[in-house]
């Protein structure tokens, strides 16, 4: 029986080894990414000593832009599929925050939300952006709508699109989020990245599994091991405070518009409902088959709630 018992284990410590092995995932320097993940309309500008990765599309006459800002672990490629059709007449500004995709590392190692606030905010002023209409998804939302509370001569209108700020109950959290968050085991991330990890990740933000396609994991996965990113990863969790900056949300007198995908399993389809209450004049749009990305799972049907809404602004 003992010796049953000493190679069960010498097997299981050989597989778990070999599976190691098998994920075992470098960081990837930028310029070996650049060529697949940044092409034009792609350019790369200093702010302040950051590196930022940032499109710039459509006509630079637009008085009104549009900023789009993506969420935790997402990059501005969630963005094509509005920018492809709203840069046909509007000016649309997308970057990679510190952290993510190309961008990379924060350059103060502070990845709070108001670092992200600042940071958009000195990136307008980089760019001489006029007040804008910010659309945030995610980390993206709480960044938008914190910055038109604190700095709201620079946003003419918001686009909420299932928008962070309040202190949520996830009913069902990313693994690689569980893992980045999992004393002890986020220390492996640093050097291991199961490809599966990230799958099942995007299956679990999509309404959808199944839209969930091979070169949409690949996107996630390189862009993932850009060094520093995983790092960064979880700074941000060890930084995050939850509900924290909610008392400055009244501060928003911008019109509003909030999407919400109804089979958001993230932040639930209950906190649209919370950002309605808490901004009057506001309209809330539900798409009830999308999940938490709906902008990147369904531009089309996303942007068919929108454009109408744009329109109607003053």
């Amino acid at each position: 029986m003992k010796e049953f018992l000493r190679r069960l284990l010498g097997g299981v410590i050989l597989l778990s080894a070999l599976g190691m092995a098998a994920t075992k995932a470098p960081d990837r320097p930028l310029e070996t990414l650049v060529a697949r993940w940044a092409p034009p309309p792609s350019q790369f500008v200093e702010l302040d000593g950051q590196l930022v990765h940032l499109r710039d599309e459509g006509p630079r006459t637009d008085p009104t832009p549009l900023l789009l800002i993506h969420g935790t672990s997402a990059s501005l490629h969630t963005w094509e599929g509005w920018a492809r059709q709203l840069s046909r007449t509007r000016r649309v500004v997308s970057v990679d925050l510190p952290g993510f995709g190309l961008t990379g590392p924060s350059a103060t190692d502070d990845y709070s939300t108001p670092a992200y606030v600042d940071f958009i905010q000195r990136l307008m002023r980089h760019l001489d952006l006029p007040p804008a209409i910010v659309a945030g998804n995610s980390l993206g939302g709480e960044i938008a709508w914190l910055l038109a509370a604190r700095h709201p001569q620079q946003v003419k209108a918001l686009v909420l699109i299932d928008a962070g700020g309040f202190e949520f109950e996830p009913e069902e959290l990313p693994l690689g989020f569980r893992l980045a968050r999992m004393p002890g085991v986020r220390q492996l991330t640093r050097y291991f990245l199961p490809r599966a990890a990230v799958t099942q990740s995007l299956q679990s933000v999509y309404g959808d599994p199944s839209k969930v396609r091979s070169e949409l994991v690949d996107r996630y996965f390189e862009l993932t091991l850009r060094e520093g990113n995983r790092e960064a990863l979880i700074r941000r969790f060890e930084q995050l405070n939850l509900g924290a900056y909610l008392p400055e949300l009244a501060r928003v007198k911008q019109p509003t518009l909030i999407l919400w995908g109804g089979r958001d399993r993230l932040i639930p389809p209950r906190w649209g409902d919370a950002f309605v209450q808490a901004l009057p004049g506001s309209q809330l749009v539900r798409l009830d088959a999308l999940g938490h990305v709906p902008q990147e799972e369904d531009p089309a049907a996303t942007l068919a709630a929108l454009e109408p809404w744009l329109k109607a602004l003053p």
